[in-house]
């Protein structure tokens, strides 16, 4: 596959639909009562303390992108970033809605500041680019996981305190053992059964973490209250606006060919379901996560494959 061609919208839609599907999937269980609520922790707890590690270590180790230290650099630094410029965007037009602090315009901030950078976007991501962008997107999500886990609790909670324990987790142990492995040339002696085994392991990750998704999802349906004003605002700007940030930053910024590949798929994501669990421990409005989270993903069923499709021709084209 040549890596920096433009990828036409059809193609893309089929590299797309999976996922979504999956998203439905689980739905549909939840519905029937084969998928359960009380199966929800027990399967997402082993998702990310060893199915996704398994997966992270897998795509690092090897990687040709990430010995170079200045990949690595703006991998971070962007996916540290993006809550940041995101949820500036969001305070303005959640002010200019009338949401006031301590009345929703936070989490409101916080819920279209962060995009999608997970289980739905690395299958995506692997799909268009190959292993390659993903190893970066890796990079890139723990730059994420520390914006969330430091600016972004001490916004919801109105408190300088950090909650650094919650950055010593599995996800976040991989990534940086991982870079450890490919800076100091280790990686290369991880072959044979027990890399095979991670990379089984690492697969189940994504169908299983989408299954369960789609059934928190209707849930989030069936007990939130909906707001036209907050789900056409939060639309517009996590579907419209910072996309065209995200772009922007991916054009004209001197980023690595992967790096800009992994910012094309972010741009389309929908809201990440991050907000709505600090929401919940720090003080914030579930309600309007939860409301965020599923118009766009909604939505993003027909935006995502046009938003990629433009952001291949404009950055890559």
């Amino acid at each position: 596959m040549d890596a920096g061609r433009v990828l036409p919208a059809n193609e893309i839609i089929s590299a797309v639909l999976p996922a979504y599907l999956l998203i439905v999937l689980g739905v549909v269980l939840r519905k029937s009562r084969i998928l359960r609520k009380e199966h929800d922790e027990p399967l997402m707890h082993a998702v990310y303390s060893i199915m996704y590690p398994c997966f992270i270590l897998d795509k690092i180790l090897g990687s040709d992108a990430l010995k170079q230290g200045s990949v690595v650099g703006w991998s971070l630094g962007i996916g540290f970033s993006e809550l940041l410029v995101g949820m500036a965007v969001g305070i303005v037009a959640g002010r200019w809605i009338q949401l006031q602090k301590g009345a929703g315009l936070r989490t409101f901030a916080f819920s279209v500041g962060i995009q999608n950078f997970g289980f739905t976007a690395i299958p995506i991501v692997h799909a268009l680019y190959g292993a390659a962008a993903v190893s970066v997107l890796m990079v890139h999500n723990l730059g994420v996981e520390l914006s969330i886990w430091t600016f972004g609790v001490m916004v919801m909670s109105n408190d300088k305190q950090i909650p650094w324990k919650k950055l010593i987790n599995g996800p976040a142990i991989s990534v940086v053992a991982g870079l450890l492995l490919v800076a100091f040339r280790l990686d290369v002696y991880f072959t044979g059964p027990v890399r095979e085994m991670m990379r089984w392991l690492g697969s189940g990750a994504f169908p299983l973490a989408l299954l369960v998704t789609g059934a928190i999802m209707i849930d989030m349906v069936r007990a939130e209250k909906p707001s036209l004003r907050i789900a056409v605002v939060g639309s517009i700007l996590r579907l419209g606006v910072i996309p065209m940030i995200i772009l922007a930053v991916a054009k004209y910024f001197p980023l690595s060919l992967e790096l800009k590949q992994v910012l094309i798929v972010q741009a389309a994501m929908p809201a990440a379901m991050s907000p709505l669990l600090i929401a919940k421990l720090y003080g914030g409005r579930p309600g309007i996560a939860a409301q965020i989270i599923v118009v766009t993903t909604l939505l993003s069923l027909l935006t995502l494959p046009w938003i990629i499709a433009f952001g291949a021709f404009w950055v890559l084209g």
